[in-house]
């Protein structure tokens, strides 16, 4: 093995904690703006749970997080992020008022 190349010699746990990592800004930019959009316009997304709103917000994040580590080749980049904040809002918005 090659002692430069890391991903060969994670074990199980490390590989977890990488995925884990790796996923984390999405899904917390899930928890944050599906938050704050069931306060901010509290009765017009009374109807659509919060739970719904977290799970495909997340799901799109994730989604973008993969297309920019294919794009770029390699994770970390600003214009990743900023697609997985316009993922997100385009999400939400598709699945609270749009949707219904």
């Amino acid at each position: 093995m090659d002692p430069g190349n890391s991903l060969a010699m994670m074990g199980p746990l490390d590989s977890l904690w990488h995925v884990l990592n790796f996923v984390a800004p999405a899904l917390g930019v899930a928890l944050l703006a599906a938050s704050l959009a069931k306060l901010a316009w509290r009765h017009e997304l009374a109807p659509v749970s919060w739970r719904l709103l977290v799970t495909c917000a997340a799901v799109a994040g994730v989604l973008a997080l993969v297309v920019g580590l294919v794009v770029f080749g390699r994770d970390g980049k600003m214009a990743t992020y900023g697609a997985v904040v316009v993922a997100t809002a385009l999400t939400l918005w598709w699945v609270g008022f749009v949707r219904r």
